[in-house]
């Protein structure tokens, strides 16, 4: 790839078109490494590393270029030296089964109803590799998952993770029975039903999900006892509350 390509993967068309994503800094590239051992397209990837930077050992495709060329093609404004360009995973990630009655899916999906915020959903991914056994879903009109932001923020989880893309209500509405979202009139998430659940919905930073989205899938409300003394949680935080609480 050329070197004025790669500064097109700032950019989800950019990325879209060329079917990669870009991950800067060396503790980015560890992870990389070690999840390239499991998934195939990521032993396709590229390291690029600046004359400045030391030795680098990997079992990837290894390119030096000039500091100079780093400083171009990198999206942060110090970088550290080194960067990867990485094919997309296969789209190999199946969904989750649909838990037969009485029973418990062995994975359990978060799905992230028109989230913006890189931040939130790079810690959000970053939980749920911590935990294991999840599954990111988002809807139409989120953030890009494979932004440098959220690749920064996830700390690695990207590499770790079954990720989907634009997946429709209706769409979860066919694959799953039993939904869960938060309220602050629901049931609270120390409920036994709480765990039953197959999918569990959290909504826009601001908007959350529409009333008559909701009451599409028949959801069931749960909610995080607290003092009262606030309005809401952080998306992230409320997220994480619930991984904790799912694999206590």
């Amino acid at each position: 790839m050329k070197l004025d390509d790669i500064k097109k993967l700032h950019k989800k068309k950019g990325r879209n078109d060329l079917g990669c994503f870009l991950v800067e800094g060396e503790h980015l590239i560890l992870e990389l490494e070690k999840a390239a051992k499991a998934i195939p397209a990521f032993r396709q990837a590229k390291i690029y590393v600046s004359e400045s930077y030391g030795d680098v050992a990997t079992s990837l495709e290894q390119v030096r270029i000039t500091d100079r060329q780093m400083q171009k093609i990198a999206d942060t404004q110090t970088p550290q030296g080194i960067l990867a360009v990485v094919p997309f995973p296969s789209a190999e990630r199946l969904p989750a089964p649909c838990a037969s009655e009485g029973e418990t899916s062995q994975e359990k999906t978060i799905y992230l109803y028109e989230v913006q915020d890189p931040g939130n959903l790079g810690t959000i991914l970053r939980t749920l590799a911590w935990f294991g056994g999840f599954r990111c879903v988002l809807s139409p009109n989120s953030v890009d998952p494979y932004n440098p932001k959220v690749v920064r923020a996830s700390m690695g989880a990207i590499f770790h993770l079954s990720i989907e893309l634009d997946v429709s209500i209706d769409e979860l509405k066919r694959r799953f029975d039993h939904f869960a979202c938060l309220d602050i009139e629901g049931a609270p998430l120390s409920s036994e039903g709480f765990t039953r659940e197959q999918c569990f919905i959290f909504g826009n930073e601001a908007r959350g999900v529409p009333h008559d989205e909701l009451a599409r899938l028949d959801v069931t409300a749960y909610s995080i006892p607290g003092a009262g003394v606030l309005e809401s949680l952080n998306l992230a935080t409320a997220v994480n509350m619930c991984a904790y609480e799912l694999n206590r």
